[in-house]
């Protein structure tokens, strides 16, 4: 029998397989065509209300808020971060629980302006942080929790222990311990050193944040990083670029309103039409919210940090024991239970503060998973009865 003959049969009884549909037929799968992530920056007014410039002395302080009512939840960034790393976290959070998110960009960062911006002692920079509380809420401060980030987290310490805020209630350290971080400075300069110099847009700074790992939550990288560089030519901060460049977007916008309106109005010739129309599009061709032009732009880093190694000890020394000597209710936010040293092993035990271990996220926890981080969070302050949840609000399992 012939090969031809035994296909033949094997058909008519129905073995083999069935032959492969046409192309685009059936449920044959395609292979996914890859899309470029979007690095475009974005403004922090799609998570924060408003922003204000705190005058202390003849220093100025940016802060960014949202939410009217409830505790103060004050954020502290890390070392070269700055207010808008906390930007989907507050986002996420201010659904959760009826509070007021207060972010500031710490002295030598962001967008505050300072007489001294070399100066990040932990006693400086703890001093600014009691200062703005003082100017944002008077005497009569309601109650403050202190949310901090790496340095931010060992700087909101200082202020605990200094007693600088009388209203305190509770708080938060995000990935800091006190031995980890010790050992990590000697090799700090030499991560500083890795970095990029400078970054010919905004987009390619957001691309480096995301890439090398820093951030990995593009969303949150988008509105944070801006926070970290500035002009080159300049030395304008891109978050005061990105700024001017909203504002006049939005006077685009309304100057086309008016045009419109106008065209709308019936004018009795087509003359004052066909001007208002000419008008329109001279300002849409003046104030466009899009990239400048000039390829020679280059950004830079808003902070030298390889310039405050004399303080990175004092940051850090000894920041065990104060952590667990602040007598507010507490909160250890880990990327790795791994980074826990002795005497926080200890006090964990001794059920001193609570722990919570996020391992899916890098260093930058709350920019990496904010809405987990902000579940976190929600939770430990509701059981501690510091605020009240909102209708969106789920109950996560008890911190370790």
């Amino acid at each position: 029998m012939s090969d031809l003959q035994r296909q033949a049969i094997k058909h008519r009884i129905g073995g083999g397989l069935p032959p492969m549909p046409p192309p685009g037929v059936g449920g044959g799968k395609k292979k996914p065509i890859g899309r470029r992530r979007d690095y475009t920056p974005v403004y922090w007014d799609n998570y924060f209300e408003k922003e204000l410039n705190v005058q202390v002395g003849e220093n100025v302080f940016r802060v960014y808020e949202c939410g009217t009512e409830g505790p103060v939840l004050l954020f502290l960034h890390g070392g070269g971060f700055s207010a808008l790393s906390w930007a989907a976290l507050c986002g996420s959070l201010s659904k959760l629980i009826a509070c007021r998110c207060t972010a500031v960009d710490l002295r030598g960062h962001g967008d505050s302006v300072t007489t001294d911006e070399t100066t990040l002692s932990a006693d400086v920079l703890s001093s600014d942080v009691g200062d703005i509380v003082k100017e944002l809420y008077g005497e009569n401060a309601p109650p403050v929790i202190l949310i901090g980030h790496s340095m931010g987290g060992a700087i909101a310490v200082h202020t605990g222990v200094r007693g600088l805020i009388p209203s305190l209630a509770g708080l938060v350290v995000i990935d800091v311990v006190e031995g980890t971080a010790l050992e990590a400075l000697s090799s700090m300069q030499n991560f500083l050193r890795g970095r990029p110099k400078v970054f010919k847009s905004l987009e390619q700074a957001i691309e480096w944040c995301v890439r090398s790992g820093q951030v990995r939550n593009v969303d949150s990288a988008r509105v944070s990083m801006v926070g970290q560089v500035k002009r080159v030519d300049t030395n304008e901060t891109a978050s005061s670029e990105l700024e001017h460049q909203h504002e006049d977007h939005i006077i685009h916008n309304a100057s086309e309103t008016i045009a419109e309106e106008e065209e709308e109005g019936g004018e009795s010739t087509g003359q004052s039409s066909s001007t208002a129309n000419q008008c329109s599009t001279q300002q849409k061709s003046d104030n466009e919210f899009k990239k400048p032009e000039t390829p020679e732009i280059q950004y830079t880093w808003r902070i030298d940090l390889g310039r405050t190694e004399p303080y990175w000890r004092g940051w850090f020394e000894g920041l065990s024991n104060k952590f667990l000597s602040v007598e507010v209710p507490k909160l250890l936010l880990l990327a790795g239970v791994d980074r826990l040293d002795k005497d926080l092993t200890i006090g964990q035990m001794q059920g001193k503060f609570q722990m919570q271990v996020l391992p899916k996220s890098g260093h930058a926890v709350h920019e990496d998973v904010p809405e987990q981080v902000a579940e976190v969070l929600a939770t430990f302050l509701v059981r501690n009865k510091m605020a009240m949840p909102t209708a969106h609000f789920q109950p996560t399992f008890p911190a370790c």
